[in-house]
C-alpha cells in the first residue's frame, strides 16, 4: 500500500512538472530572456530555441530581442550548427542591426560558412558561395577591423578551390578527357603560389581508402584505360 502511494505521488509530481513546462505562457520578456540565457549556458539549445520563440512571440517589440538573436546565433555556431547560426544572423541583420552590428553579423556569416567546410573537397558550391560573400564584405567594409581574418579565410578558400579543381582535372586526365582537365585548370587558378609549395591537407586513412589522394585511387582498375571517342576526336583534330 505504501509503495503504491509513493508511486502515485511520484507520478503526480512528474505530470505536474511536465504540465508546468507546457503551460508556461504570458510571461515578462525578462523571464523568457533569462530562461534562454540559462539554457544556452547549459548547452541545451533545444530549450533555448523554445524560450527564444516565446520571447519573440509574446514580446515582438522587446529590446531584449536584438541581443537574444545574436546570442542564439553565436550559441549555434559554438555547437557547430552553422545553418541555424546563419538563420539567426540573417534575422538579426534584417530586423535589429545597427551599422556596426550589421558589419559584425556579416563577418560572422562568412565565418559560419567557412567553419562549415571541414572537408572542402566535398562542397565546391559552398566554397564559391563563401568567396562571393567575402568579395561583398570587402567591398562594403573596406576599412573593417575584421579584414585580416576575412583575408585569411579567403586565402584558405582559394587554395582549397584550386586544390579541388586540380584533383578534378587529374581525374579527367585519367579518363582521357583533356578538354575537361583544361577547363577545371582554368577556373581561378592559384597563380600567386607555387604549386610545389602548397602543403596539402592530410587525409585520414579511412577516407583516403575511398577518396584517394587526388592522383590515384583504389578503384583505378574500374576506370577504362581507353580514351573516350570525344577525347580521341579532339586530339586528332589538333
Amino acid at each position: 500500500m505504501l509503495r503504491s502511494s509513493l508511486m502515485a505521488m511520484a507520478l503526480l509530481v512528474l505530470l505536474t512538472g511536465c504540465g508546468k513546462d507546457i503551460e508556461e505562457y504570458n510571461k515578462p520578456a525578462e523571464y523568457w530572456y533569462e530562461k534562454m540565457v540559462n539554457a544556452v549556458g547549459d548547452a541545451n539549445l533545444e530549450k533555448a530555441d523554445s524560450y527564444f520563440s516565446s520571447l519573440q512571440s509574446e514580446h515582438i517589440s522587446s529590446p531584449f530581442l536584438s541581443e537574444a538573436t545574436m546570442i542564439m546565433a553565436q550559441a549555434h555556431m559554438a555547437q557547430e550548427e552553422y545553418l541555424l547560426a546563419e538563420h539567426f544572423l540573417n534575422e538579426y541583420i534584417r530586423r535589429y542591426a545597427t551599422p556596426e552590428g550589421r558589419e559584425y553579423a556579416e563577418f560572422l556569416k562568412i565565418k559560419a560558412k567557412f567553419l562549415a567546410l571541414p572537408n572542402p573537397g566535398r562542397d565546391q558550391g559552398l566554397i564559391d558561395e563563401t568567396l562571393k560573400g567575402v568579395e561583398t564584405f570587402k567591398s562594403s567594409y573596406p576599412a573593417s577591423t575584421y579584414l585580416p581574418l576575412v583575408n585569411t579565410m579567403e586565402t584558405q578558400l582559394q587554395l582549397a578551390r584550386g586544390d579541388l579543381n586540380e584533383k578534378i582535372a587529374q581525374l579527367y586526365d585519367r579518363l582521357g578527357k583533356p578538354k575537361g582537365a583544361e577547363f577545371y585548370r582554368s577556373i581561378a587558378p592559384v597563380t600567386w603560389v607555387k604549386s610545389d609549395e602548397i602543403v596539402h591537407a592530410d587525409i585520414p586513412w579511412y577516407r583516403e581508402m575511398f577518396e584517394g589522394d587526388g592522383s590515384s585511387s583504389w578503384y583505378d582498375f574500374l576506370i577504362p584505360q581507353t580514351r573516350s571517342v570525344v577525347s580521341m576526336d579532339i586530339n586528332e583534330s589538333k
